[in-house]
């Protein structure tokens, strides 16, 4: 493993943090930010209603829903992340930390712009009409297409572990290593993922379907007539 990975996760829990400490430097942005993330979660459960209920899909659904668009504090999750950077790339498999590696960067920039949005923001109440004002207001057009793209690659990414099922069972061996190096979240967060879309037998058509409204979200956020890009913007 490139050892150049270990300071590409560090310093996307780097922007993680110093996202958090600009929240609490700034009266009442902290709470904004919360609010915001409520609010993007109940958009998410509305895109998404008819995979919430599907058989099929309801898991991976769910998983995304709580894991990259929940509202839940990852606080001690990403200090278990940076505090054993250098045992994660020496313990789990390649495919694993290029996997954690992707979502490190995700969790950045999805940070990075609710904290943007948020500063936007007039109050703790957000609406349709508020929310879109602040995402126009960012004017973060190519970081919002990379949050999509990032989102659908840790989906790939999982994706890729689960038709390696030797790798199921290394992770169930590293549960106790883990643990006891202090990375007992991130593992829980790794077999999660890996059930869910093991359970889906094939992402493929649930990866398209999220990046295809997302894509159409995205766009429905700006004015007829304002540019909008909808090229791939290169992720590693």
């Amino acid at each position: 493993m490139d050892s150049a990975i270990d300071e590409q996760i560090l310093n996307h829990l780097r922007e993680v943090d110093a996202q958090r400490l600009l929240r609490e430097q700034q009266p009442g942005l902290g709470a904004k930010v919360q609010a915001l993330k409520r609010y993007q979660q109940q958009r998410f459960a509305n895109t998404y209603a008819d995979l919430l209920i599907s058989t099929r899909y309801q898991g991976a659904a769910e998983f995304f829903l709580k894991e990259l668009y929940g509202p839940g504090d990852y606080t001690r999750r990403d200090a278990q992340f940076a505090r054993v950077v250098p045992a994660l790339v020496k313990l789990f498999p390649a495919e694993v930390v290029d996997t954690v590696a992707r979502l490190a960067r995700l969790h950045a920039i999805s940070e990075r712009l609710d904290t943007l949005m948020a500063d936007k923001l007039n109050s703790e109440y957000i609406d349709a009409q508020s929310y879109q004002h602040a995402w126009q207001a960012c004017q973060e057009q190519g970081s919002r297409q990379l949050q999509i793209q990032l989102t659908v690659a840790v989906g790939e990414s999982l994706e890729r572990l689960t038709r390696k099922p030797v790798l199921r069972h290394a992770l169930r061996l590293m549960r106790g290593p883990a643990t006891g190096a202090g990375m007992g979240e991130l593992q829980a967060f790794l077999e999660s993922g890996f059930d869910t879309f093991r359970a889906m037998k094939g992402a493929a058509e649930f990866l398209h379907t999220v990046q295809e409204r997302e894509q159409k979200f995205a766009e429905a956020m700006y004015p007829s007539g304002e540019p909008v890009l909808n090229t791939p913007v290169p992720f590693r």
